[in-house]
C-alpha cells in the first residue's frame, strides 16, 4: 500500500435484512445514500488514524474495487473514511470506541 490508502474488506450484507422494528426489507428494495462498515485489510506508511483489523465506515459509492486472489476490495485514502472503530479506542473511561 503507497501513501494514504486504505485497503478494506466490506461486509457482505447484500440479501434481504431486518429493520429494527424487525419488518423483513428485501433485497431489491430502493433505499437512500447508506454508509457501510468495512474491515481494514493494509494501510499505507502515511496512514495516521486506523490499522489492519479495525473496522471502518466509509461511502460505498466513492471507492475504487479490486479485486486480490478472488477477494473483492475496496481502495480508498485515509480522508474518505467517517469513523473508526477499534478494541484500542475502548481503554479510556471516556470512550465509546468509535473514533469520528
Amino acid at each position: 500500500m503507497l501513501h494514504d490508502r486504505v485497503l478494506v474488506r466490506q461486509e457482505t450484507g447484500e440479501g434481504e435484512r431486518r429493520s429494527g422494528g424487525g419488518i423483513l426489507i428485501p433485497a431489491t428494495a430502493a433505499v437512500g445514500r447508506r454508509l457501510a462498515w468495512a474491515e481494514v485489510v493494509a494501510v499505507g506508511q502515511n496512514v495516521r488514524t486506523v490499522e489492519p483489523g479495525d473496522r471502518v465506515l466509509f461511502d460505498p459509492e466513492d471507492r475504487a474495487e479490486v479485486e486480490v486472489r478472488g477477494i473483492a476490495y475496496s481502495l480508498m485514502r485515509e480522508r474518505d473514511l467517517h469513523a473508526v472503530a477499534a478494541d484500542r479506542f475502548e481503554g479510556s473511561e471516556d470512550s465509546t470506541g468509535l473514533y469520528l
